[in-house]
């Protein structure tokens, strides 16, 4: 299998989708789709009438009819629902998950990777985080059921997922350690799937399935050093993602300092020797801020396979960014007043989180202070334990009364986004609520936004993935107007 040059990034909720995988990897680099969330991306598609009929074909496509029919009789809407409706929630992932929930998630992610993989021999990949551990098994199964050929995942530390990819190949049952805030030294919490449970005769109907590559995202040659040495499987490679890329990143080093505008200070401690990474005798990519030719040749030559972009996509035709907030974001790009703002704690992981300074968006402090505080998605919901040894979920998003009554400290409420819903109205699904409010999108970007218009051909307003790929791999095409004399 040929190593790509360029990962395109799996981003937010359904931006890095089908459409995009697919167009970058028809063009022979490694397409990426976002795994996160995907059980409510699919829901609020076919709720909207799954106008092209992409997810009906790619669901028909499944060998278990009555799994498929079932999800299109709970979310489908002919024609689309009413302007006023409310997209209908799937339930949030518990320990122990409802068949129904691990069906529809394992689907949802076979969609996503059926579509971007239809009709081209390219390679795909699936990005997931760590940090969103509960749907992790059925997203994975699902992606392998569809024949995804990488699995990257970041936001933490996945010493399990080779190992897991290993049983599932055979369509073992696997098991998914899970952290759990107050738990003892010789707790062994862990959330459970069974493929021929949860698809009773899948086991016979597709067979031994392929074992795709895994590629951690780390930040620090530390961190790789520990993968090696206490990853249950194989590891085939490796992401270096620097604190300029988008999402969520890596906190510094040592003790957390900001600078004036509040956001965390990252030092040398924090930048990635590629020489030390060439060590371990695996492919490595190098990610954030590498939006130019002469910095993939640069890393190229100092021994990385290939670089991870992800801003550039984001922004480009086939992303799913929702079509009128793309175009306001390189609107900004184009009149040089972009600006992206590393918070400290905007995401109720507790990791830096990057967020682009869009108006109308959550990035404005005081349209966030008004909006009511729900937690219905529940993707970034932590798992505690009582005092009495049992379970409660918590998110320091949800109403700031229901955390500190789950044992949480108030202090870890102040300032934190909604990311779950913040991310899917991004991606065009934001939930109406009872009193007529929309849920209100937040852009995530790394911080060479500003450099986007480089991408836009002279005479045009906006730019394709082939685009970005022609530019970053010195190949001939439309020359970019920034590149006009």
């Amino acid at each position: 299998m040929k190593l790509p040059v360029i990962i395109q990034g799996g981003m937010g909720v359904a931006i890095s989708n089908w459409t995009l995988a697919k167009a970058v990897s028809r063009f022979g680099q490694l397409g990426v789709v976002s795994g996160t969330g995907l059980n409510r991306v699919l829901s609020g598609r076919l709720a909207d009438g799954d106008l092209g009929g992409q997810m009906r074909r790619a669901l028909e496509s499944f060998p278990l009819p009555e799994v498929a029919q079932n999800i299109l009789e709970r979310y489908y809407v002919p024609g689309g629902r009413a302007p006023t409706a409310s997209y209908k929630t799937p339930p949030a992932y518990s320990v122990n998950p409802p068949i129904f929930l691990d069906q529809l998630t394992a689907l949802a992610n076979y969609v996503e990777v059926f579509l971007a993989r239809e009709n081209h021999d390219g390679l795909v990949g699936i990005n997931l985080l760590e940090k969103v551990q509960m749907p992790n098994l059925a997203s994975l199964y699902g992606a392998m059921l569809a024949g995804v050929d990488y699995v990257l995942m970041g936001a933490g530390i996945p010493t399990q997922v080779a190992g897991i990819l290993d049983k599932l190949a055979h369509h073992g049952p696997v098991s998914y350690r899970l952290d759990v805030q107050g738990a003892g030294p010789d707790d062994d919490m862990r959330i459970h799937f069974d493929p021929e449970r949860v698809f009773p005769g899948i086991t016979r109907l597709f067979g031994q399935l392929k074992r795709p590559k895994f590629l951690p995202i780390i930040s620090s040659v530390t961190l790789a050093q520990a993968l090696l040495k206490r990853s249950e499987g194989a590891i085939d490679g490796f992401v270096v993602e620097a604190p300029t890329a988008g999402g969520h990143n890596a906190p510094p080093r040592g003790a957390l300092k900001l600078n004036d505008q509040g956001e965390p200070i990252y030092g040398e401690k924090d930048v990635v020797d590629p020489e030390k990474m060439k060590s371990f005798g695996l492919p490595f990519w190098f990610g954030g801020g590498y939006g130019s030719p002469q910095q993939v040749n640069n890393i190229l030559a100092a021994g990385a396979t290939g670089v991870q972009v992800g801003t550039a996509f984001a922004l480009c035709d086939e992303s799913g960014m929702e079509a009128s907030l793309k175009q306001a974001v390189l609107r900004q790009v184009l009149d040089e007043t972009a600006q992206v703002f590393t918070s400290p704690n905007a995401s109720p992981t507790g990791f830096p989180f990057k967020v682009a300074q869009v108006a109308g968006t959550m990035s404005n402090p005081e349209l966030y202070a008004a909006r009511n505080r729900i937690c219905d998605l529940g993707f970034l919901r932590v798992i505690a334990r009582n005092d009495d040894g049992s379970l409660t979920y918590r998110c320091a998003a949800e109403p700031v009364d229901d955390f500190v009554r789950k044992g949480g400290k108030l202090e870890d409420t102040e300032g934190r986004a909604c990311l779950c819903n913040n991310l899917v109205a991004t991606a065009g699904y934001g939930q109406r609520r009872k009193d007529g409010s929309v849920e209100r999108a937040l852009v995530t970007s790394g911080d060479d936004l500003v450099m986007m218009g480089q991408f836009v051909p002279a005479g045009k307003t906006s730019y394709s993935a082939e685009d970005v790929l022609r530019y970053l791999l010195g190949l001939p095409g439309q020359t970019p107007a920034a590149q006009v004399a």
